[in-house]
């Protein structure tokens, strides 16, 4: 494989932390971008992505030698520096965490560049990007604003955890900054860790749980554990936290406190713990507001563009897009670590190589696909029976399914990138049947029976079944539900996180809606990661087989491919541990 001399190449990376990814950009544009835990089946794997920037050169149709560029989605050396005061001024208290974070910095962490380099042989320049600049480019520089104000939010990056800014042309310019410790991203997952859901996973939970809740906590929230300022900026009172000097992120003041301590993993969730939650949800969200307020009229643009894993929180996104004093909003769909490495790719291309932009992210799927002949050699070679369809045959029979309330996992075309489903690699059942809820919660997806699903809806129908009236592709926006008939994708507090879909972005799925709306009047469905608890959406054909079989879904679609569960009986447990992967990279 040559390089074409006229293409500027440029990989970004993110790693070491959690959601290791890859971004590859030709002459400003995504060819593909992925995370490092679809490749390797360990969720939030961290670690260097071999096997993403594997795939992105493949898709590209390059060698390593030819990237022109290479970034890194933030600083290490000031990182190891926060780590290194930090554990100093609380010692000896920081002993432990100490211990283990000076291992793991001699070993791996300090020594990025030398690894890039190893890894593929790579000789030409590296870019270090600091990480908040990281988050702020990767939504505005493939936003479709030419001007707006930016916000970044998240746990810490070296030093800084929230960033106010603004972007023109190509150029962001950062205004003003909160520095570890105080953090809103590490204060939502202290609470994560208080109510027994994991760290930098579960937050999602939490927001999940709070509907059920009432914000009684809130007063001790905002007098107790910070001092807020007008302008939406605080500072953490640290004598109730731990997570400076620990592993654990809270401490004994706290569960004083709250009136209690810690939950357990899997204990049982009390209304105390739901009345938690729903406090610390109305916490974050009234300070970002009032942050947002400030930064308006500071910068008085416009447009508002959002980053950072804070930003996925949906429900406080709601808000912002109702009560916050911007006209228009973009955030960025993979918001989190893994969108660091379209950020830094973004930022070398545009504003450190002083490109004009032209680049507007229209939607998610910078994945692997599959061919209809691997699908169906895959298939052939595994005995495994199938039927093939014709594209309006197969949304016809599906639509069909669906209504009798049959659970369809759909794969179909490039893979999403981020951390939402957003109709190649699905879970899809019918919405208007209450009791769905529970059956893909318990027995398909085995998690708990609280956590909503999120209707997909065709684009132009949105508002009649929800209070929203732009389109929300990424499931990053929360809104109210109009409707009574969709009582499975309807939280307790008559909200729902809501996927619209027009053809342009994604035919496959759209028509498939569309046929589902000929059929029963509806024009919405349940849509839910196609994975089960604890383990990445799936990548290829055999990870979508294997899923199948290992839970109650009745069909899985393919492509064209479709597979009845009821024709599965001949396949023992022994028969599908054989079943080899042939889609290996890396």
């Amino acid at each position: 494989m040559n390089k074409d001399s006229k293409n500027i190449y440029i990989l970004g990376i993110s790693c070491f932390y959690h959601d290791a990814a890859a971004c590859l950009l030709r002459n400003g544009e995504i060819i593909a971008a992925a995370e490092e835990e679809r490749f390797t089946r360990e969720k939030h794997d961290s670690e260097f992505p071999k096997r993403a920037i594997s795939y992105c050169l493949k898709e590209g149709s390059i060698e390593a030698k030819d990237i022109d560029y290479i970034g890194f989605y933030d600083k290490p050396l000031l990182k190891f520096e926060r780590i290194l005061l930090t554990c100093l001024s609380t010692f000896p208290r920081s002993y432990r965490l100490f211990r283990n974070a000076i291992s793991i910095w001699i070993k791996r962490k300090l020594w990025i560049r030398e690894i890039i380099r190893k890894e593929l042989d790579y000789k030409n320049k590296i870019y270090f990007i600091e990480h908040h600049l990281s988050h702020a480019a990767s939504s505005f520089l493939v936003s479709p604003f030419d001007r707006a104000a930016t916000l970044t939010i998240d746990g810490v990056g070296e030093w800084v955890t929230t960033v106010c800014g603004k972007g023109v042309g190509n150029k962001i310019e950062l205004i003003q900054e909160l520095n570890f410790p105080h953090s809103l991203g590490l204060l939502y997952s202290a609470f994560t860790y208080y109510l027994g859901f994991e760290v930098n996973d579960g937050e999602y939970k939490v927001m999940g749980l709070a509907p059920y809740g009432k914000p009684i906590y809130y007063s001790k929230i905002v007098e107790n554990l910070m001092d807020i300022r007008d302008d939406g900026s605080f500072k953490l009172n640290m004598k109730y936290f731990a997570y400076h000097y620990s592993f654990a992120s809270t401490n004994k003041e706290f569960d004083k406190l709250f009136g209690g301590v810690p939950r357990k993993p899997e204990g049982e969730l009390t209304q105390r713990h739901k009345d938690v939650a729903a406090s610390i949800q109305k916490a974050i969200e009234e300070i970002i507001l009032r942050m947002l307020n400030h930064l308006y009229k500071n910068t008085g643009l416009k447009n508002l563009c959002l980053a950072g894993g804070v930003a996925l929180n949906c429900v406080a996104n709601g808000r912002i897009l109702k009560e916050a004093p911007f006209k228009n909003l973009f955030i960025q769909p993979a918001a989190g670590d893994s969108g660091g490495a379209v950020g830094v790719a973004a930022y070398i291309y545009y504003s450190i190589l002083k490109n004009k932009r032209k680049f507007v992210w229209q939607h998610t799927y910078w994945g692997p696909k599959f061919s209809e002949e691997e699908i169906k050699d895959y298939l052939e070679k595994n005995n495994i029976p199938f039927k093939r369809y014709q594209e309006k045959e197969l949304f016809q029979e599906m639509a069909k399914l669906i209504s009798e309330q049959k659970v369809i996992g759909w794969f179909q075309g490039r893979m999403e990138f981020g951390p939402r489903a957003l109709g190649n690699r699905s879970i899809l059942a019918d919405a208007r049947n209450k009791e769905n809820w529970q059956k893909v919660n318990l027995k398909i997806k085995f998690r708990e029976s609280f956590r909503p699903f999120a209707p997909t809806v065709l684009e132009e129908e949105s508002n009649k079944y929800f209070d929203l009236n732009i389109p929300s592709p990424y499931m990053l926006l929360v809104a109210q539900v109009k409707r009574t008939d969709i009582p499975a994708v309807t939280h307790v507090n008559n909200s729902a996180r809501i996927q619209t879909v027009n053809r342009k972005e994604n035919h496959f799925y759209y028509d498939l809606i569309k046929e589902f709306q000929k059929l029963t009047g509806c024009s919405v469905i349940i849509n839910t990661s196609f994975n089960i608890r604890g383990e990445p959406i799936v990548c290829n054909p055999y990870d979508a087989f294997l899923c199948f079989m290992k839970t109650g879904m009745d069909y899985l679609v393919l492509g064209n491919f479709v597979i009845a569960k009821k024709e599965m009986t001949k396949f023992s447990k022994e028969d599908i541990d054989k079943i080899n992967n042939p889609f290996k990279i890396g």
